[in-house]
């Protein structure tokens, strides 16, 4: 192997060459305004709406109900600022221990601004439980935020069950979906979600560009961006067409793959751990055992720090001490900490997570190495 194997598909994903093969006009030939209205104009918006199309089939929605944004991170402060400020009756927001950054910063955020939060705990397994939620859930609720999947371990929330406890009470329901989006199906309606967050690096599109969903009969969210008017007024600028219609070409990847994709990416999941669980002892599963993503190994290697064991394999794999997101961050792991994992076992997690990219090989090779160099390291 001449460069590592990369073992961190949730942290980003190579774009497809297809989908660079799709946005290419729109970065040369085709580099119109779509808000203008010549033949230039003309394509640029065409191409907007085609792409809108092909995210909204992903999740089963309708085009009408796709906002383009610049990622994941923005979606999500839209969903969350949006909905406080379109319900000002309701001052009291529920989501969990274990969400992403771009949703719990916003969420503190608005509570030092006055409104109040419950951040309800999480399952040995990382679940967060539909009965905590109905416990959380009040009168004034305005916003239930929950992730799909969790990014750190894999594990799939019951969203479609903690959706239907927030409309219970009258509250919306928000997920990211950030990390669902090509490894499982999403469907919106079947899940019950007022709004649902897409971000195309997850799923083999480029950097800096996302969606989200909202439901028509969901209220109008208020901007937190204002301008000319673009995305029904949702998200205002320019669009970035080149990076829209990648996110649409990936999106129709992702939907046209999904009857195979998913059982690919276990074989390779589990085949890695087999490999590792065979051969070092005390090797510990992180995560619920069947209910996560398809491509998401998390472990704790045991007498070992990860980062250490990371480090003397940089030249063979590649993979994330927990979320990429925090690799800057010192300190564990919040999703493992909030699982009540004992500190031994958290400063021995590695997060793997597979791609359609890899093979048997590849997994293979990067076995043996974690494997010899835990023997060498390990206490």
């Amino acid at each position: 192997m001449t460069v590592p194997v990369y073992l961190d598909y949730n942290a980003t994903t190579p774009i497809a060459p297809e989908v660079v093969a799709a946005m290419r006009p729109f970065l040369e030939e085709n580099f119109g305004n779509p808000s203008s209205s010549h033949a230039y104009g003309l394509r640029a918006r065409e191409a907007v709406a085609t792409a809108r199309r092909q995210v909204a089939e992903l999740v089963g929605a309708h085009p009408e109900e796709i906002c383009f944004t610049g990622g994941a991170t923005e979606a999500n402060n839209l969903a969350i600022q949006g909905v406080v400020r379109a319900l000002p009756g309701r001052r009291h927001l529920v989501t969990s221990a274990i969400e992403h950054p771009s949703v719990l910063a916003p969420i503190k955020t608005l509570e030092a601004q006055g409104w109040d939060v419950t951040i309800v705990p999480v399952d040995p397994y990382g679940r967060v439980p539909v009965a905590a939620v109905a416990r959380a859930v009040r009168e004034d609720t305005a916003l239930v935020s929950i992730m799909h999947a969790n990014n750190e371990t894999g594990t799939l929330q019951p969203v479609r069950d903690i959706a239907a406890v927030a409309h219970a009470r009258g509250a919306l329901m928000h997920t990211d979906a950030a990390q669902s989006a090509g490894k499982v199906i999403l469907d919106v309606h079947a899940l019950g979600v007022d709004f649902l967050t897409l971000a195309g690096h997850k799923f083999y599109a480029p950097k800096g560009v996302g969606a989200l969903y909202r439901a028509a009969a969901a209220p109008p969210l208020v901007p937190i961006l204002f301008g000319a008017g673009q995305e029904a007024g949702m998200r205002p600028g320019t669009e970035n067409v080149p990076a829209i219609v990648a996110l649409g070409r990936a999106a129709q990847l992702a939907q046209d793959g999904l009857g195979v994709f998913p059982a690919d990416l276990t074989v390779l999941r589990d085949h890695l751990y087999r490999l590792l669980d065979d051969q070092i002892p005390g090797l510990q599963l992180n995560g619920h055992p069947t209910e996560r993503l398809p491509n998401t190994l998390n472990v704790s290697f045991p007498n070992i720090e990860a980062a250490v064991l990371l480090a003397v394999v940089a030249f063979d794999v590649a993979a994330s001490v927990g979320s990429a997101c925090h690799d800057s961050v010192t300190g564990a792991s919040a999703t493992l900490k909030a699982m009540g994992l004992p500190e031994e076992r958290m400063a021995g997690a590695i997060r793997f997570s597979v791609g359609l990219h890899l093979d048997k090989a590849q997994i293979d090779y990067a076995a043996r190495a974690l494997v010899s160099a835990w023997r060498q390291l390990a206490v």
